[in-house]
């Protein structure tokens, strides 16, 4: 019987091919913005995904600051943490979030729609965001992406 014979190729951090990514988040919405980097740092936009290891890109998101919220989420949306302590909960809005750290609204978006497991916590690691157009990763060469090319 003649057959085709086709292996299951895995890849595994040795043989991934990981590339530096940069995104300009200038002018794009926060939650579709924040899903497509996802895509990139978990390395699913590859014919060679491998849902096991860290087979994603490096990305670098610039100009943070300048990101958007659809509706009335800059002044609605809430943010919530808890210290741990009673009476410890603590609130915030993205309007707040900007005007202090403006970076953290894309990391914790980003954050968000990674896998909350060993493997999320290790590409959340891949993720740099930096304010400003001006970032410390030229050594890298990272390859310029237009987000709206990425389904």
């Amino acid at each position: 019987m003649d057959t085709l014979s086709y292996k299951t190729v895995s890849v595994n951090k040795a043989s991934a091919n990981q590339e530096w990514v940069l995104v300009d988040a200038e002018g794009q919405v926060l939650g579709r913005l924040a899903s497509k980097v996802a895509k990139i740092l978990r390395g699913k936009h590859k014919a060679t995904f491998t849902p096991h290891s860290e087979c994603g890109d490096y990305v670098v998101v610039i100009n943070a600051e300048k990101v958007a919220l659809t509706g009335k989420k800059m002044s609605d949306k809430i943010y919530i943490r808890h210290s741990g302590y009673p009476g410890g909960q603590r609130e915030q809005t993205p309007v707040e979030i900007l005007a202090k750290y403006p970076e953290r609204l894309v990391e914790k978006a980003v954050k968000g729609m990674l896998p909350k497991n060993k493997l999320g916590r290790k590409l959340y690691t891949n993720l740099h965001v930096v304010i400003g157009s001006e970032h410390k990763y030229e050594a890298q060469k990272p390859k310029v992406v237009d987000l709206n090319s990425i389904k």
